[in-house]
Protein backbone atom coordinates (compact mmCIF):
# COMPACT_ATOMS: atom_id res chain seq x y z
CA UNK A 1 0.00 0.00 0.00
CA UNK A 2 1.32 3.31 -0.93
CA UNK A 3 2.07 5.84 1.92
CA UNK A 4 0.22 8.59 2.27
CA UNK A 5 2.72 11.86 2.14
CA UNK A 6 1.14 14.27 4.32
CA UNK A 7 4.10 16.73 4.30
CA UNK A 8 3.75 17.44 0.65
CA UNK A 9 -0.42 17.39 0.43
CA UNK A 10 -1.84 20.50 -0.81
CA UNK A 11 -4.88 22.02 0.74
CA UNK A 12 -7.02 20.75 -1.76
CA UNK A 13 -5.46 17.64 -1.92
CA UNK A 14 -5.73 16.76 1.94
CA UNK A 15 -9.96 18.37 1.80
CA UNK A 16 -10.31 15.98 -1.30
CA UNK A 17 -8.78 12.56 1.21
CA UNK A 18 -10.59 13.90 3.71
CA UNK A 19 -13.73 13.89 2.40
CA UNK A 20 -13.67 10.53 0.45
CA UNK A 21 -12.16 9.42 3.30
CA UNK A 22 -15.52 10.23 5.21
CA UNK A 23 -17.81 8.60 3.00
CA UNK A 24 -16.68 5.72 2.95
CA UNK A 25 -17.09 5.54 6.78
CA UNK A 26 -20.36 6.95 6.43
CA UNK A 27 -20.76 3.80 4.00
CA UNK A 28 -19.84 1.65 6.10
CA UNK A 29 -21.00 2.95 9.52
CA UNK A 30 -24.82 3.99 7.71
CA UNK A 31 -25.78 3.58 11.76
CA UNK A 32 -23.87 5.65 13.40
CA UNK A 33 -25.64 7.79 15.86
CA UNK A 34 -25.43 9.47 19.65
CA UNK A 35 -24.98 6.39 21.78
CA UNK A 36 -26.45 8.46 25.00
CA UNK A 37 -30.27 7.39 25.07
CA UNK A 38 -32.06 10.61 25.71
CA UNK A 39 -35.51 11.70 24.61
CA UNK A 40 -35.42 15.74 26.08
CA UNK A 41 -32.65 18.32 24.86
CA UNK A 42 -32.24 18.09 29.33
CA UNK A 43 -31.49 14.30 29.01
CA UNK A 44 -29.03 14.59 26.46
CA UNK A 45 -27.23 17.29 28.59
CA UNK A 46 -27.20 16.02 31.89
CA UNK A 47 -26.57 12.56 30.39
CA UNK A 48 -23.01 14.09 28.71
CA UNK A 49 -22.18 15.57 31.76
CA UNK A 50 -22.70 12.05 33.46
CA UNK A 51 -20.47 10.67 30.63
CA UNK A 52 -16.80 12.05 31.71
CA UNK A 53 -14.61 9.52 32.44
CA UNK A 54 -16.93 6.44 31.78
CA UNK A 55 -18.82 4.69 29.05
CA UNK A 56 -22.08 5.74 27.45
CA UNK A 57 -23.52 1.63 27.99
CA UNK A 58 -22.53 2.78 32.15
CA UNK A 59 -24.27 6.06 31.84
CA UNK A 60 -27.59 4.73 29.81
CA UNK A 61 -28.34 2.21 33.22
CA UNK A 62 -28.12 5.09 35.56
CA UNK A 63 -30.43 7.45 33.34
CA UNK A 64 -33.77 5.81 33.37
CA UNK A 65 -34.14 5.66 36.74
CA UNK A 66 -32.01 9.17 37.04
CA UNK A 67 -34.61 11.16 34.42
CA UNK A 68 -37.64 8.89 36.41
CA UNK A 69 -36.83 11.07 39.89
CA UNK A 70 -35.91 14.19 38.67
CA UNK A 71 -37.70 14.70 34.94
CA UNK A 72 -36.83 18.10 35.34
CA UNK A 73 -34.44 21.42 35.73
CA UNK A 74 -36.30 22.30 38.80
CA UNK A 75 -36.54 19.08 40.70
CA UNK A 76 -32.57 18.36 39.83
CA UNK A 77 -32.61 21.69 41.61
CA UNK A 78 -33.88 20.69 44.24
CA UNK A 79 -32.67 17.38 44.45
CA UNK A 80 -31.51 15.50 47.83
CA UNK A 81 -28.11 15.43 47.74
CA UNK A 82 -27.76 12.11 49.05
CA UNK A 83 -29.80 10.32 47.22
CA UNK A 84 -28.67 12.07 43.74
CA UNK A 85 -25.48 11.02 45.03
CA UNK A 86 -26.16 7.94 45.45
CA UNK A 87 -27.97 7.34 41.72
CA UNK A 88 -24.78 8.74 40.23
CA UNK A 89 -22.21 6.53 42.39
CA UNK A 90 -22.24 3.85 39.10
CA UNK A 91 -20.78 6.61 36.97
CA UNK A 92 -17.75 7.25 38.74
CA UNK A 93 -16.83 10.76 40.69
CA UNK A 94 -20.11 11.41 41.52
CA UNK A 95 -20.14 13.54 44.40
CA UNK A 96 -18.62 16.24 41.38
CA UNK A 97 -21.18 15.11 38.92
CA UNK A 98 -24.02 15.27 41.78
CA UNK A 99 -22.77 18.69 42.21
CA UNK A 100 -22.65 19.52 38.55
CA UNK A 101 -26.10 18.31 37.60
CA UNK A 102 -27.66 19.87 40.58
CA UNK A 103 -26.09 23.43 39.93
CA UNK A 104 -26.74 22.88 36.35
CA UNK A 105 -30.85 22.62 36.84
CA UNK A 106 -30.52 25.74 39.41
CA UNK A 107 -28.97 27.79 37.08
CA UNK A 108 -31.13 26.43 33.89
CA UNK A 109 -34.25 27.47 36.07
CA UNK A 110 -32.78 31.01 37.36
CA UNK A 111 -31.47 31.93 34.01
CA UNK A 112 -33.46 30.32 31.23
CA UNK A 113 -37.07 28.97 32.74
CA UNK A 114 -36.06 25.65 33.46
CA UNK A 115 -35.32 25.29 29.41
CA UNK A 116 -31.94 24.18 27.63
CA UNK A 117 -30.84 27.08 25.30
CA UNK A 118 -30.31 25.95 22.15
CA UNK A 119 -27.57 28.37 21.02
CA UNK A 120 -23.70 27.69 21.82
CA UNK A 121 -23.05 30.94 23.31
CA UNK A 122 -25.61 30.61 26.33
CA UNK A 123 -24.71 26.31 26.46
CA UNK A 124 -21.01 27.15 27.70
CA UNK A 125 -22.21 29.06 30.34
CA UNK A 126 -23.81 26.32 32.28
CA UNK A 127 -21.91 24.92 34.98
CA UNK A 128 -19.99 21.68 33.61
CA UNK A 129 -20.61 22.37 29.86
CA UNK A 130 -17.57 23.28 27.80
CA UNK A 131 -17.76 23.22 23.58
CA UNK A 132 -17.88 19.34 23.43
CA UNK A 133 -21.10 19.38 25.45
CA UNK A 134 -22.32 22.03 23.73
CA UNK A 135 -21.88 20.39 20.64
CA UNK A 136 -23.28 17.17 21.29
CA UNK A 137 -26.41 18.93 22.79
CA UNK A 138 -26.86 21.32 19.90
CA UNK A 139 -26.27 18.88 16.91
CA UNK A 140 -28.50 15.81 18.32
CA UNK A 141 -31.06 17.80 20.80
CA UNK A 142 -31.40 20.73 18.50
CA UNK A 143 -30.52 19.44 14.55
CA UNK A 144 -27.88 22.40 14.69
CA UNK A 145 -24.41 21.00 13.41
CA UNK A 146 -21.71 21.05 15.13
CA UNK A 147 -18.36 18.81 15.70
CA UNK A 148 -17.98 17.18 19.08
CA UNK A 149 -14.48 16.49 19.73
CA UNK A 150 -13.98 13.93 22.20
CA UNK A 151 -10.23 11.79 22.75
CA UNK A 152 -11.94 9.21 19.75
CA UNK A 153 -12.79 11.98 17.02
CA UNK A 154 -9.12 14.07 18.01
CA UNK A 155 -6.96 10.49 17.63
CA UNK A 156 -8.97 9.65 14.59
CA UNK A 157 -8.65 13.07 12.51
CA UNK A 158 -4.86 13.02 13.67
CA UNK A 159 -4.27 9.44 12.55
CA UNK A 160 -6.00 10.03 9.54
CA UNK A 161 -3.73 13.45 9.11
CA UNK A 162 -6.40 15.74 8.70
CA UNK A 163 -5.02 17.67 11.43
CA UNK A 164 -1.95 17.52 13.86
CA UNK A 165 -3.35 20.03 16.47
CA UNK A 166 -4.12 18.37 19.90
CA UNK A 167 -5.94 21.27 21.40
CA UNK A 168 -10.02 20.26 21.25
CA UNK A 169 -11.34 24.02 20.18
CA UNK A 170 -8.50 23.81 17.48
CA UNK A 171 -9.33 20.77 16.07
CA UNK A 172 -12.77 21.56 15.96
CA UNK A 173 -12.20 24.78 14.08
CA UNK A 174 -9.03 22.57 11.75
CA UNK A 175 -11.74 20.03 10.88
CA UNK A 176 -14.64 22.25 10.21
CA UNK A 177 -12.62 24.06 7.50
CA UNK A 178 -12.87 20.47 5.83
CA UNK A 179 -16.18 19.54 5.26
CA UNK A 180 -19.26 21.09 4.89
CA UNK A 181 -21.08 22.77 7.97
CA UNK A 182 -24.44 20.48 7.48
CA UNK A 183 -22.38 17.28 7.88
CA UNK A 184 -20.82 17.79 11.57
CA UNK A 185 -22.82 16.40 13.49
CA UNK A 186 -23.13 12.65 11.32
CA UNK A 187 -19.03 13.43 10.89
CA UNK A 188 -18.59 13.22 14.47
CA UNK A 189 -20.72 10.41 14.75
CA UNK A 190 -18.62 8.26 12.06
CA UNK A 191 -15.79 9.22 13.54
CA UNK A 192 -16.37 8.46 17.10
CA UNK A 193 -17.64 4.82 16.18
CA UNK A 194 -14.69 4.02 14.32
CA UNK A 195 -12.33 5.52 16.95
CA UNK A 196 -14.32 2.95 19.14
CA UNK A 197 -14.54 -0.38 17.12
CA UNK A 198 -11.57 -0.34 14.82
CA UNK A 199 -9.29 2.72 14.92
CA UNK A 200 -8.51 1.77 18.75
CA UNK A 201 -6.51 3.85 21.06
CA UNK A 202 -4.00 1.51 22.13
CA UNK A 203 -3.58 -1.26 19.45
CA UNK A 204 -5.71 -0.04 15.95
CA UNK A 205 -7.34 -2.77 13.58
CA UNK A 206 -5.48 -1.51 10.40
CA UNK A 207 -5.88 -4.75 8.45
CA UNK A 208 -9.33 -4.13 8.73
CA UNK A 209 -10.03 -0.93 8.35
CA UNK A 210 -11.98 0.19 5.20
CA UNK A 211 -10.20 3.40 5.04
CA UNK A 212 -6.22 2.11 5.14
CA UNK A 213 -5.93 2.92 1.60
CA UNK A 214 -6.37 6.97 2.93
CA UNK A 215 -4.37 7.03 5.93
CA UNK A 216 -1.23 8.29 6.77
CA UNK A 217 -0.83 6.20 10.24
CA UNK A 218 -1.97 2.69 8.14
CA UNK A 219 0.62 0.35 10.10
CA UNK A 220 0.56 1.73 13.72
CA UNK A 221 -1.70 -1.09 14.23
CA UNK A 222 -2.01 -4.65 13.52
CA UNK A 223 -1.95 -4.82 9.46
CA UNK A 224 -2.73 -8.52 9.18
CA UNK A 225 -6.59 -8.97 8.20
CA UNK A 226 -7.08 -12.00 10.51
CA UNK A 227 -5.60 -10.51 13.50
CA UNK A 228 -6.86 -7.35 12.84
CA UNK A 229 -10.35 -8.66 12.72
CA UNK A 230 -10.56 -10.21 16.01
CA UNK A 231 -9.74 -6.63 17.31
CA UNK A 232 -12.69 -5.29 16.12
CA UNK A 233 -15.51 -4.06 18.72
CA UNK A 234 -18.74 -3.99 16.79
CA UNK A 235 -21.50 -5.80 15.35
CA UNK A 236 -22.60 -4.75 11.85
CA UNK A 237 -26.03 -4.01 10.82
CA UNK A 238 -27.84 -6.94 9.86
CA UNK A 239 -27.52 -7.95 6.36
CA UNK A 240 -24.35 -6.02 5.97
CA UNK A 241 -22.02 -8.39 7.20
CA UNK A 242 -19.70 -8.71 4.34
CA UNK A 243 -19.46 -4.30 3.67
CA UNK A 244 -15.98 -5.04 5.46
CA UNK A 245 -14.98 -7.10 2.36
CA UNK A 246 -17.00 -5.61 -0.46
CA UNK A 247 -15.60 -1.88 0.87
CA UNK A 248 -11.90 -2.84 0.74
CA UNK A 249 -12.21 -4.89 -2.45
CA UNK A 250 -14.20 -1.90 -3.66
CA UNK A 251 -11.66 0.81 -2.85
CA UNK A 252 -8.22 -1.62 -2.74
CA UNK A 253 -7.43 -0.20 -7.00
Amino acid sequence: MKPIDIENETPVARTRRARKTYRVLADFYPYAHCELDFETPLQLLVATILSAQTTDVGVNKVTPVLFERYPDAKALAEADRTELEELLRPTGFFRAKANSVQTLGQVLVERFGGEVPNKLAHLVTLPGVGRKTANVVLGNAFDVPGITVDTHFGRVARRLGWTDETDPVKVEHAIGELFPRKEWTMLSHVLIFHGRRICHAKRPACGACPVARWCPSYGEGEIDEDKARKLLKFELAPGREDDLARLRAEYSS
